[in-house]
């Protein structure tokens, strides 16, 4: 997996969500995130057909809303999902929580038959904590390949990412700016300016030391270029120290459907 992406959650406006997934790959990125409840899975396929690169050099992931997780509306929503990509595949297709009208049971086998029949390369699931990674795996007989869930210096998700480690899951960070609250630590901001980076750039490179692929959202070429930028800063030992030690436990992200953290 690309070791930063793309992430379109809340780029709704059609011509804009084009525009940025089209200057996100042609500026380097190869992995573009969008979800069946963003409403902008056409926006992002024609971004992505609009871009000087090749759709198989694109890693191209979407999610199942909680409604769509019964095994017949799998099959017929990510079917639809793809009309709108305007791909033949998505090369990873996520449970978007763990809520709604999922179970392990019956969910899972249902992205597998698909995975079976061409339409996703991988299975992944998104907000599930390590209790719902025991059941998902105990379901598919395999572990997932992915977990998305939010993280970023104020919500470093050590838990996970021990399960991570010892279960071979990758693990995907959404939010990795924690909706800009890390533009305004001081921390980050000393290691920033230590480094003559952005406070964004200061986040994703711990995210990515830390084994996580990031994937920021963002629509502006300065923004894409920022992040992108990202991948040729390189923390020390002092720096990563000094944001694992930051103690802050700022979840961004918390639907009353999500799990009981």
């Amino acid at each position: 997996m690309p070791a930063l992406g793309l992430g379109t959650w809340e780029n709704d406006d059609p011509a804009q969500c084009v525009e940025s997934v089209k200057t996100a790959l042609e500026t380097g990125y190869r992995h573009i995130d969008t979800a069946q409840a963003y409403g902008n899975e056409a926006a992002v396929g024609e971004g992505i057909a609009a871009a000087d690169v090749d759709r198989d050099d694109v890693f191209l992931a979407t999610k199942v809303w909680l409604d769509n997780l019964a095994p017949e509306d799998v099959a017929a929503s990510t079917r639809e999902s793809l009309q709108k990509l305007d791909t033949e595949y998505a090369d990873l297709l996520y449970v978007h929580w763990p809520a709604g009208e999922y179970d392990p049971e019956e969910t899972l086998p249902a992205f597998a038959e698909l995975r079976d029949d061409g339409l996703i390369d991988r299975i992944g699931v998104s907000n599930f904590e390590p209790e719902h990674l025991d059941a998902a795996t105990d379901a598919l007989g395999e572990t997932p390949f992915a977990n998305q869930v939010e993280m970023h210096p104020l919500l470093r998700q050590e838990e996970l990412r021990e399960y991570a480690d010892a279960n071979d899951v990758e693990l995907v960070g959404y939010s990795p700016l924690a909706r800009g609250k890390i533009l305004d630590d001081p921390t980050i901001g000393d290691i920033a300016e230590k480094h003559g980076v952005s406070a964004a750039q200061v986040s994703l490179a711990w995210l990515r030391e830390r084994g996580v692929t990031a994937i920021p959202k963002a629509t502006g070429e300065d923004h894409l270029r920022d992040n992108w930028a990202s991948l040729g800063l390189e923390l020390d030992d002092e720096d990563l120290q000094r944001i694992d030690d930051l103690g802050r436990t700022d979840r961004q992200i918390d639907p009353d459907f999500g799990p009981d953290w």
